[in-house]
């Protein structure tokens, strides 16, 4: 399995610091708003990136954060008249929310910076004690020059950032002995939360929180760091300066960033999708026109590392897609039950065989630094092979193989294995609300009712607009 590592600039081949295991840390949300779609990429890449290793044979411990304390929240919480906890708390559990219907893994650790205030102040300490913190009118920076290999990460070059930093004026900056300084506790101001520390009362940086976190949950060492490559400077720089000054041992052995999603502006142009830039779409906003597996497996259809543009007409074609493979899911359930015969026959067997392939390809795309494109299109092609190969009389065996072997891929891609047996196809559902339209129209509500509660049966949600009916599933 090779991994392309944004430390070195180029792919290797992966070794786990422990035979068998694996540690992996995910730089999560800052919880004060709707997760937006681009914050959704990172979360269903790495996941899949899990669920491979999983796949494979290892042991995984995965931690992603969420950043319950910072200036967003606090603003936010103003804003809104309530406290930064309220604020953190209630997103968190809207993200859960998003999380489920993106069927991101439940078994992964998702620890509040909150949380290890008291740890984050200890390695703050142990820095200062090591001549790489300083104390200063309560705020304690860290000494960027002192950390030799600065820069190794993004590739910047200190006299570089230097010379674009005397064209920046930052508040507080007279107060630090370099420019390049950053902040790893600031004093509170009013109103602000805030916990004790040597140095004021008052908050830790943003940096140092993930540092901590990666350090509790997973040691001083770990496997892989992930994240959006936005996070490769400043925030992954920093990481590494503290967590190695502090630890004095390498933070991480892969980095893994994923490129941006990237969303047609006024022009007609793809551009990068932020909060900041005010053109984001929310994953809520999604989940009311599709289901999030959809979108789920509209990230899959890209390699992680290239940007990805969204439109409703990648998202139609992945609507379609995922529902030619769940089609495919539900004709081998369907084959299985009707199946009269039990054994494989001998044309099976070598089916079987040949179907092998499918998985074989699979394989190499994820091993190739989780290329989840190409296994996705291993996936299509086993399913063609599925719907040519598989017909009425097959046996029992021979369609519970074929059915075990393409739900053990799409497990790896989080996409559910569960048949749809029963239920409704899109196509049917339009015509179903066409005929309620028309039972209506006609004064006919007795079948316009019997249409709606088999809808609604069948897990149809609608909704009357004036646009006309609108409808999605549970």
């Amino acid at each position: 399995m090779k991994i392309y590592n944004t430390l070195t600039g180029k792919k290797e081949e992966f070794e786990s610091l422990e035979p068998g295991k694996v540690k992996i840390y995910v730089c999560g949300p800052t919880v004060y708003n709707l997760i937006h779609i681009g914050n959704a990429r990172p979360m269903v890449i790495f996941d899949t990136v899990r669920r491979y290793f999983l796949y494979k044979g290892y042991e995984v411990t995965y931690v992603s954060n969420f950043t319950d304390i910072d200036d967003k929240i606090i603003k936010k919480a103003n804003e809104d008249g309530s406290d930064a906890g309220e604020v953190a708390t209630h997103f968190i559990e809207e993200c859960n929310k998003d999380m489920e219907g993106l069927g991101i893994g439940t078994d992964m650790l998702h620890p509040l910076a909150t949380q290890v205030i008291p740890e984050m102040i200890e390695m703050i300490q142990t820095l200062i004690d090591k001549g790489y913190a300083y104390e200063s009118e309560g705020t304690v920076y860290y000494r960027v020059r002192k950390f030799k290999c600065y820069g190794k990460l993004s590739g910047k070059n200190i006299d570089d950032l230097e010379a674009g930093h005397r064209e920046i004026k930052v508040a507080g900056e007279e107060h630090k002995e370099d420019n390049l300084d950053f902040v790893l506790w600031k004093p509170k101001k009013e109103g602000e939360p805030a916990w004790e520390s040597p140095w004021s009362d008052g908050r830790p940086g943003w940096h140092i929180e993930c540092s901590v976190m990666a350090k509790k949950f997973l040691g001083d060492s770990i496997d892989i760091h992930a994240g959006g490559e936005d996070l490769i400077f400043p925030h992954h720089e920093n990481e590494i300066a503290q967590s190695e000054a502090a630890n004095g041992v390498p933070f991480a052995k892969y980095w893994m960033h994923n490129g941006f999603l990237r969303i047609v502006n006024k022009e007609g142009e793809f551009e990068k999708m932020s909060k900041s830039l005010g053109n984001f779409l929310t994953v809520r906003d999604i989940s009311e026109k599709y289901p999030l597996e959809v979108l789920r497996f509209f990230m899959l259809g890209a390699h992680y590392r290239n940007p990805i543009n969204f439109s409703d007409e990648l998202m139609e074609s992945s609507k379609n897609g995922l529902e030619r493979i769940k089609t495919c899911l539900t004709k081998l359930s369907e084959l299985n039950e009707k199946a009269t015969a039990d054994s494989l026959t001998e044309d099976e067997k070598k089916l079987l065989k040949d179907s092998d392939a499918f998985r074989v390809r699979f394989e190499e795309a994820m091993d190739d630094d989780f290329n989840t494109a190409d296994a996705v299109a291993a996936v299509f092609d086993f399913v063609k092979f599925i719907n040519t190969n598989a017909v009425d009389g097959a046996s029992r065996e021979y369609a519970s193989a074929l059915q075990e072997k393409l739900c053990a891929l799409l497990e790896v891609l989080g996409l559910s294995t569960e048949t749809g047996a029963g239920e409704l196809l899109d196509e049917e559902v339009d015509n179903l609300i066409q005929e309620r339209n028309e039972a209506r129209k006609n004064k006919d509500f007795a079948r316009a009712d019997e249409i709606r509660d088999l809808l609604i049966e069948k897990g149809i949600i609608l909704e009357d607009t004036r646009d006309g009916v609108r409808w999605k599933r549970k």
